[in-house]
């Protein structure tokens, strides 16, 4: 794969060690934001488990102490005395058959569809489209919710959904390059501090293999896992 200059330059500066403590690949990681617009923070883990056996999957949410910095589009599926407390909580959209039919026709212009109990039924028809673009609203992902005003402000402030895929591995954003360097540690700390937790009683031996962060078309940066744990 070809690189251009500011991704080669950027590269240079990780060539001084393999692996980074939490703070300095946190320093790395603005130092080496190759755009020019606020790159987004990812983290990458490599995990210990066996996708395959259902008590070694992960999945949840979690709420970031400041936030992603990303601005998340939603869609309320609600009944229409729920619609008004929806909107104002944040909402973008709310309703129940004319977000049902614009669906049905695949027009899904929404980061996050969240909806309540009760309504879920009504939601077969389009449940397939939904899936497709990975938003059908779903309990494990506190999508589905009785406090719906709780769920979108929650959405809003930054709550992520984690969930490992078919390689046992979890991406993940925790902020955006021109947050303060703190609030990135903080960030991240928190959510370490979850996946830490949230480990499957099945697995042996090291849980967590390898912890990459990284930019929107940045380099790589590799944290000293054994380090970076045992600091939280």
């Amino acid at each position: 794969m070809k690189r251009g200059k500011n991704y080669k330059s950027a590269a240079k500066k990780l060539a001084a060690k393999e692996f980074y403590s939490l703070a300095e690949a946190v320093k790395l990681v603005q130092e080496t934001a190759t755009t020019k617009f606020d790159s987004t923070a990812e983290i990458h883990l490599s995990l210990n488990i066996d996708p395959t056996k259902a008590d070694q999957t992960l999945r949840g949410v979690l709420s970031l102490p400041h936030g992603t910095g990303r601005t998340v589009k939603i869609a309320a599926i609600v009944s229409d005395d729920k619609v008004k407390e929806a909107k104002d909580a944040g909402a973008d959209e709310a309703g129940l058959e004319d977000l049902l039919a614009e669906f049905a026709k695949g027009k899904v212009d929404y980061d996050v569809i969240v909806a309540t109990p009760d309504v879920m039924k009504k939601l077969g028809k389009v449940a397939k489209i939904l899936g497709q673009k990975g938003v059908m609203p779903n309990p494990k992902a506190g999508t589905v919710s009785d406090n719906i005003v709780k769920t979108i402000t929650e959405l809003k402030a930054g709550r992520l959904e984690y969930r490992n895929d078919k390689q046992g591995n979890i991406h993940s954003i925790f902020g955006k390059i021109s947050f303060k360097e703190e609030d990135l540690i903080n960030n991240l700390k928190s959510f370490l501090n979850v996946i830490k937790e949230a480990r499957p009683s099945g697995v042996k031996g090291n849980y967590i293999k390898s912890i990459t962060l990284t930019t929107t078309m940045g380099p790589g940066i590799k944290l000293d896992v054994n380090e970076v744990m045992k600091g939280l």
